[in-house]
């Protein structure tokens, strides 16, 4: 049997068939769940405060690894003012002064956060609400909805995923307690139809008309967040749990089941998530970031899931939610005020996790179990685009922060999300008010002798020893979580070999290193002028994300990176200028800026990663040992992606296939009641512009891409574009 149409369900009938069945629906009935919207200026009715799922200890726990940070922050910010020779400060001391405490201690949460994963990897790994990978598989008792939001996605790798999905679950007996919802937020009316296509064909291959189901929306109101509320407004009291994937992720049927069990189980317990492992990187940057997040990553997770406790985070993928809590707890306001800062909240997971908490859920975080993959941007660049949009919804946390009511710990999570980003610029500016420090040193005449009497000079300062070892410090606080997450790693055996064994992993290790070091002053100026767009009142839009290939011609490359090459060259040129000492000093962060088209495009290269990966380097368990369903998912891909093609044009696409053109219709939106619906301008403009079109091609040329969607979502308008369709014919 192929292997593309090999499934464990029954096979079913075709997809004309199935469409002209008088009971055919895209959609189960409805089953709506009201979701208020929050205020962020009154607090909620809670519900009972008791959270048995909640760890003991919690608030040693934080003391250690809060208390830890400043206690480390203390003694780095004294050596600092002993290296500076505080003592009689100036402006600008002060200023670099206040940015290194402000920098140091967000290294240094990191690093004891970091330290207390280790000592829980070697434990053995957390076994959070009593879920351990090698006990029986648990029995569900309820249903649980997989809800995959689209967005211009290609279909073929998004029904590839889900059909892997379902084969895994259907393995486990388990298959009829998990509905499938394609929740497709779409504007390209071709990607529309072929995702159309694809759902009735995912249907048919696996012969499951009954748990498979797609909607689109018309209006993509709140972007993702608003395509989840809307489903839950209709469908959401139908199911107990809904589990939120993105349009890269792939599980495994067995963690599915442990995870929805352990809801089951607990009954104060609003969200799980897992800790999804990259996956699937083939350009050299994209298996750095899935080297470092399969090394470095789980140690990182299970210290952060260590002190948070039942006061984890979301991370808006790969997380099973209790539809009732998200319901009550998660509807989220429109800020206040004019875009950037202000309309609909674009971070939305890590909002949601805060205010389920409010309203007394708890929110866990399971890193330990296995099963759980997404894929990484392919290349700097895609990693930007993405990092602009969450920049701009992250630094709108600012304005839920002061929200009522919201947890400590909650809090501290806005916080670091707006952290994440609002760095960028501060490492930056340290950096330039080091250089004016120099300056000053250099070119400003000191007071040996002040006013008043004395025996002795004054001289002033700056302890070169203590400035190295402050350095050395810093960089030992940043470096020491990846030589304990590669210790973690050479004491389990299976996964030392999965990365290559001992020695190609250490090597891998340096070269991560080493590369990520050179991108960071990058990333660094990208990421400032973000936040500096977004102050200026820019909004960053809504882009579909590139998840295959990641190369740029170097025409485009140069156009994105110059300013980034020019400004290192500058700023090397001006430090060294100043003292070539201060030049040798800066010199890891010029050489990256300076470095930046050839590194932009050359880790953008799939060539050099598998190469790479030949030579057993960058290397994951998972490509050692690929799981069964993530295995699945890429076979169907590829077998799909290089399937005979089909029109590409949604017009010419339902005209040729009949089944395809009843079920669009019989998923079309209910006709626009006359005096109750508001007058969608669009629509109107594009029927014109079909009426009044003499050909097809006339049609398509003369519609833009919002009104070509318009009018396929119209029953009159596909009527009109077939009938010029056949015209033409």
């Amino acid at each position: 049997m192929d292997t593309l149409t090999a499934t464990a369900a029954a096979p079913g009938l075709s997809a004309a068939a199935e469409v002209a069945a008088p009971d055919w629906r895209a959609l189960p009935p409805e089953a709506p769940l009201a979701m208020p919207v929050q205020s962020l200026r009154r607090r909620p009715e809670r519900r009972e405060a008791a959270r048995p799922s909640a760890p003991g200890g919690m608030f040693w726990r934080r003391l250690l690894v809060i208390g830890g940070a400043v206690l480390l922050t203390v003694l780095g910010g004294r050596e600092m003012w002993r290296v500076l020779d505080l003592d009689r400060p100036t402006l600008l001391e002060y200023g670099v002064f206040g940015l290194f405490v402000l920098l140091f201690a967000w290294i240094a949460l990191s690093f004891t956060s970091a330290v207390c994963g280790f000592f829980v990897v070697l434990s053995g790994g957390s076994n959070r609400l009593g879920i351990a990978a090698d006990a029986p598989l648990p029995t569900l008792s309820s249903r649980t909805a997989l809800l995959m939001p689209v967005y211009n996605e290609a279909p073929e790798r998004v029904m590839a995923e889900l059909q892997a999905i379902h084969e895994s679950l259907a393995s486990l007996g388990v298959g009829q307690h998990f509905d499938i919802f394609i929740l497709s937020d779409t504007t390209d009316a071709d990607a529309w139809v072929a995702e159309e296509a694809a759902f009735l064909a995912l249907r048919e291959r696996t012969g499951d008309h009954q748990r498979i189901f797609y909607r689109r929306r018309p209006k993509n109101t709140e972007r993702k967040s608003g395509n989840i509320a809307e489903w839950v407004g209709r469908f959401g009291a139908a199911y107990p749990q809904m589990l939120v994937l993105d349009a890269d992720s792939v599980m495994e049927g067995e963690t599915l089941v442990r995870i929805v069990a352990a809801m089951e189980r607990h009954p104060d317990v609003g969200l799980i998530q897992t800790l999804p492992i990259i996956v699937n990187g083939a350009s050299l940057f994209a298996r750095m970031q899935q080297f470092a997040g399969r090394v470095y990553g789980p140690l990182i997770a299970e210290g952060i899931a260590w002190w948070h406790g039942a006061e984890g985070n979301y991370w808006g993928h790969n997380a099973v939610i209790r539809t009732r809590a998200f319901a009550e707890q998660a509807g989220l306001p429109t800020l206040r005020g004019p875009k950037p800062f202000g309309g609909h909240i674009l971070s939305h997971d890590f909002v949601e996790a805060a205010l389920m908490r409010r309203g007394g859920w708890a929110v866990h975080m399971v890193p330990a179990l296995r099963g759980s993959y997404e894929e990484s941007p392919p290349s700097l660049t895609d990693l930007a685009l993405r990092d602009r949009r969450w920049c701009q919804g992250n630094l709108q946390h600012a304005a839920v922060l002061t929200a009522r009511g919201l947890h400590p710990v909650s809090r501290l999570h806005l916080l670091t999300g707006i952290g994440s980003y609002i760095t960028a610029p501060l490492w930056l500016l340290f950096l330039f008010v080091g250089v004016l420090i120099s300056l000053q040193a250099r070119f400003i005449r000191p007071s040996y002798f002040p006013s008043g009497y004395t025996l002795f000079p004054d001289w002033p300062t700056v302890d070169p020893v203590r400035a190295m070892w402050v350095f050395i410090g810093t960089m030992g606080l940043l470096l020491t979580p990846k030589l304990l997450a590669f210790l973690a790693l050479l004491l389990r055996p299976a996964e030392r070999r999965g990365c290559g064994g001992a020695i190609r992993a250490f090597l891998s290790l340096l070269l991560e290193t080493v590369v990520a070091g050179l991108l960071a002053p990058v990333t660094m100026l990208t990421q400032s002028v973000d936040v500096l767009s977004i102050l200026l009142g820019r909004d960053s839009g809504w882009q579909a994300q590139r998840r295959d290939d990641g190369s740029l011609g170097w025409r485009e490359v140069v156009r994105l990176y110059w300013p980034h090459t020019l400004f290192g060259l500058a700023f090397g040129i001006a430090a060294y200028l100043v003292s070539p000492f201060l030049a040798l000093w800066m010199l890891p962060v010029v050489l990256g800026l300076a470095l930046a088209i050839p590194l932009a495009a050359l880790t953008a290269r799939a060539g050099i990663g598998l190469g790479l990966r030949r030579l057993g380097l960058l290397l994951i368990p998972e490509e050692r040992t690929p799981p069964v369903a993530l295995q699945r998912a890429n076979l169907l891909f590829r077998q799909l992606r290089d399937a005979p093609p089909v029109p590409s044009e949604a017009v010419w696409r339902l005209a040729g296939d009949p089944a395809l053109l009843q079920a669009h219709r019989r998923m079309l939106p209910p006709p626009r009641r006359p005096r109750r619906d508001p007058v969608d301008a669009v629509l109107l403009v594009g029927l014109t512009k079909v009426a009044e079109a003499e050909s097809l091609e006339e049609a398509l040329a003369g519609l833009s891409r919002a009104e070509k969607a318009a009018v396929l979502g119209d029953a009159g308008g596909v009527d009109g574009l077939l009938a010029l369709a056949q015209r033409g014919g």
